[in-house]
């Protein structure tokens, strides 16, 4: 599984945030290895600038063999949080989506 990791001009893209994000995910999603095929993170500041709750934004991509790609979002306070929402919501929606697969 490939893990493309993007950020927004309001969020500092390093090389640790991008080895935090592909580690979590690998282990994370590792259950779904022959059916995910890549996974883009997008990791945005709302507000830009300026402050505010909940204002981090972790989407996540997920393209998937011989299906349709599967994508949630999450905002929270922080980088962490959102990263955290988006791979439950995400885990969610494979379990539904490839089970349905296997139903048919």
């Amino acid at each position: 599984m490939k893990i493309e990791v993007n950020t927004d001009r309001h969020i500092e893209s390093s090389q640790r945030l991008i080895d935090y994000c592909k580690s979590t995910l690998e282990a994370e999603f590792s259950r779904f290895d022959e059916f995910i095929t890549r996974i883009d993170v997008h990791l945005s500041d709302e507000n830009g600038a300026k402050g505010g709750d909940n204002d981090k934004r972790c989407l996540l991509e997920a393209k998937l063999k011989g299906l349709s790609p599967v994508t949630t979002s999450n905002n929270a306070s922080n980088i962490d949080d959102a990263l955290s929402g988006a791979i439950d919501k995400m885990s969610s929606v494979l379990d539904s989506t490839i089970s349905k697969h296997r139903g048919h």
